[in-house]
């Protein structure tokens, strides 16, 4: 079995992305000496490792910088179409490393980092991740920017820069409590010099103090005004598919299309650099200059604050007005969890947003009169269409506002879309099919592979050169070599190597012994009951009992890694966690399992755990119920790392096994027309539970206490819910599960094979860049061309 390499064996390998330039080398490390003494006035015999990673930072941001005003210059002489992607979330992580990636400075400061004594890898730990998001929906946000920037787009995040990001999450007594934080950034393009921004809105009380107020005793009511003002950009709501209607949350939606859409205007209007006087007045042309795209329904009040700034402000007339919104907004679905649909009450809008409210309600009447023609005494159909959905509470459908109000509506996986056109907006599809679209997820290979994996990346370039890092598709070249001794080999021990560095992680934070040639068998995102965590759950209990059952048996050791986080109010989630924990304090000290089998809850999952868990996973599971992921993207992180997946047809895991093969993944479970049937015919988990002796002992063990001595009636909840309420069917797909479950096993007792099988999958993963969705992106909806264009660094004089 391969040994981690030591740091001098690490020196003696030389990467293929070359040596750094001694005078790169030298210019980073005075770059750095200055910062440490001139920025942080500090010296080696008092500074601490926080201070040299600032002064790391600060040598890196003068990069960056030049670029950056560079890059803007540029935009405001040449003029382009601007793209604005506006999001409540942006999950950014870290963001040194990425810099000195997409910048090509990591070798340099790498080199020169450990000729003054120190570890850039510590250096890169004591940043906290940028947590900005919740899960794959911020994430996402993050790599379309990173992707935008490299394909040279004029291009602007938008969002709200959150006092308390995602809470960090604490594990005590295998229970979730919550602690709290935040960051803003230049976006980098890969080595195009390329530097885009994001702003970031935070909220600021207009007046630090009412002083009357002060002087007349009103010192706390001063105070007081001046955070309920300063709320509004306080915390990020931490539900993930869940809607919550607060009044806080509304009012963060408008304060972020409020202060973007002032800010597209302005910048609309005054279009050379430099230049602050309006010498546009035409807004005729807006669209062509300006894309806003809503990253799910959350930014869905851009549609009637552009109609209030089009009709109210500069006196546009509302049909031409209506119809710039439209070509200007296009509208990209997330989900298809009617929970997670955003539907505000309209007595609350109405306090908070009245003028928004009469313009809702105009464009709501204008679009039923449509209707109406074109489908006379369908009263049925005006009421499914409608923004405003009658009942007891009057509520504004925003996903109907953002379908009317947009010019292209588009899902993230084509199965996903078809699911968009066919159910949930069935009737909006009827009308106007021509708007619907299917842009598949993507991920960024410069953060997810050669940042994360840089083992993998290097092994990679040997065989088939550095093009696969802007041209994902390139990976493809590795098709013929998949048989080639060499390269199964390679391959095997970057794995191998990513896997000893993470068991060594896991040690050290976990205190169990990790047995690094056990399988990898990794389970990582949001706690959600849709994600079945409970099904890979009955799986672990499986094993354990077949061991105890038969100890002599020869078994395929795992090491089975659950993480994620759960929404603080979601009470089943929370539960989850606990069955995981209290699965492993039962599997983890039972001597007669020995190192067979070990489960890990990783503790606090984020962007940089990511990094580090994704290159060492063998297997991926993605087994969320058939029509209920919209996508996913951290099966495409797996696969481009070189894990296999374990998965139902869901999400981007239908294209994933059609660009790979099917054979090439681990396929089971029901499909969505199955889970249809089963909906139309009833679902009756008792049925499988009084079937399947496995899966009955496993239960009866979980709401017996087995998992939970000092509290038996612990996990009597969960148990309830599977047998009785269970909408996601975990019990309908257990046996086809633990049956695929074993041919994985099976695969993996044969190494070679295995591995040949991981080449195939990473060969094949280049449809899933972030580059080419953002290309679709670009030119099918905000029409617009990427460009390869290197904008001069700043050391060249412009022409």
């Amino acid at each position: 079995m391969a040994k981690p390499l030591t740091d001098s064996e690490k020196r003696k390998q030389i990467s293929v992305r070359g040596i750094a330039g001694l005078g790169d080398v030298a210019e980073v490390r005075k770059s750095f000496n200055r910062h440490l003494h001139f920025t942080l006035v500090k010296d080696r015999n008092v500074a601490t490792p926080r201070d040299y990673y600032f002064a790391l930072a600060h040598t890196v941001r003068d990069h960056l910088v030049g670029r950056w005003i560079r890059t803007q210059q540029h935009y405001y002489e040449r003029d382009p179409k601007r793209i604005y992607y506006l999001s409540l979330e942006f999950y950014m992580g870290r963001t040194l490393q990425n810099t000195m990636v997409n910048l090509g400075l990591q070798n340099a400061c790498d080199e020169a980092i450990y000729q003054l004594g120190l570890d850039l890898e510590e250096l890169e730990e004591i940043e906290e991740d940028a947590g900005l998001g919740n899960g794959g929906l911020g994430r996402l946000a993050a790599c379309f920017l990173d992707s935008m920037a490299t394909l040279g787009l004029a291009a602007y995040g938008y969002g709200i820069r959150y006092e308390f990001g995602i809470f960090n999450q604490k594990i005590v007594n295998g229970w979730q409590v919550v602690l709290a934080m935040p960051y803003d950034t230049p976006v980098p393009g890969y080595k195009n010099n390329t530097v885009n921004t994001m702003r970031l809105w935070s909220a600021k009380a207009p007046n630090d103090f009412n002083l009357q107020d002060f002087n007349t005793g009103g010192y706390i009511e001063a105070v007081l005004d001046r955070n309920l003002a300063e709320n509004i950009s306080r915390v990020l709501y931490p539900n993930d598919n869940f809607f919550e209607g607060k009044e806080l949350r509304l009012k963060q939606e408008y304060f972020v299309v409020a202060a973007t859409l002032q800010d597209i205007v302005r910048r609309f209007k005054s279009s050379k650099f430099g230049c602050r006087d309006p010498v546009r007045t035409c807004f005729e042309i807006f669209p062509d200059k300006v894309a806003i795209q809503l990253n799910d329904t959350h930014p869905a009040l851009a549609i009637p604050e552009l109609m209030r700034i089009l009709v109210d402000v500069e006196k546009v007339d509302w049909d031409k007005a209506w119809e710039i919104t439209k070509k200007t907004c296009a509208y990209t679905n997330h989900t298809v969890l009617p929970e997670a649909l955003e539907r505000w009450p309209v007595s609350m809008f109405g306090q908070l947003l009245p003028r928004h409210l009469e313009i809702i309600y105009a464009i709501n009447q204008r679009h039923l009169d449509q209707v109406a023609a074109l489908f006379p005494g369908d009263v049925d159909r005006l009421r499914r269409m409608s923004v405003i959905e009658e009942g007891d509470c009057k509520r504004i459908n925003m996903a109907h506002l953002c379908v009317i109000g947009s010019h292209a509506v588009n899902g993230v996986a084509r199965i996903h879309s078809e699911i968009v056109k066919h159910s949930v907006f069935k009737d909006f599809y009827e009308l106007e099919p021509e708007k619907f679209q299917n842009k598949t997820n993507g991920i960024t290979p410069r953060r997810w592979l050669l940042l994360c994996n840089p083992g993998l990346a290097d092994t990679l370039m040997e065989k088939i050169g550095e093009g696969f890092l802007t041209d994902l598709s390139q990976l493809k070249k590795l098709l013929p070599l998949v048989n080639d001794e060499a390269l199964i080999r390679e391959v095997a021990q970057v794995k191998q190597e990513n896997k000893l560095k993470f068991s060594a992680f896991l040690e050290k934070e976990y205190k169990v012994r990790i047995n690094p040639s056990s399988m990898f068998d990794v389970h990582v995102k949001r706690i959600h009951e849709y994600k079945r965590q409970l099904l890979n759950c009955l799986h672990i209990i499986t094993l354990y009992n077949r061991i105890k059952k038969d100890p002599a048996k020869a078994c395929v050791p795992r090491t089975v890694i659950i993480g994620g986080k759960a929404a603080p109010g979601y009470h089943l989630a929370k539960k989850i966690i606990k069955l995981v924990t209290s699965i492993g304090d039962v599997v983890n000290h039972d001597p007669i399992v020995g190192n067979r089998l070990k489960v890990i809850f990783l503790e606090n999952y984020r962007v940089s755990l990511a990094e580090k868990v994704i290159p060492a996973a063998d297997l991926s599971q993605q087994i969320s119920t058939a029509g209920t992921e919209a996508s996913g993207t951290g099966n495409m992180k797996f696969m481009l790392n070189g894990a296999l997946t374990i998965g139902t047809m869901d999400g981007a895991n239908v294209e994933m096994a059609e660009e790979a093969g099917a054979e090439n993944l681990f396929i089971f479970g029901l499909r969505v027309e199955d889970v249809q049937a089963l909906d139309q015919k009833g679902y009756n988990a008792q049925e499988y539970y009084d079937r399947l002796p496995e899966l009955r002992q496993a239960v009866d063990q979980i709401r017996d206490g087995f998992f939970s001595p000092s509290e038996p009636d612990c996990f009597k909840d969960i148990v309830s819910m599977l047998l009785y309420h269970d909408r996601f069917k975990v019990f309908a797909d257990y046996e086809a599960y633990v049956a695929c479950q074993a041919q994985v096993d099976q695969l993996y007792q044969n190494p070679k094979e295995w591995t040949k099988k991981v080449i195939r999958n990473i060969a094949c993963s280049g449809k899933f860049s972030s580059d080419r969705t953002i290309t679709e992106y670009a030119r099918e909806i905000w029409g617009v061309e990427p460009s390869d264009l290197q904008i001069p660094t700043p050391n060249i004089p412009k022409d």
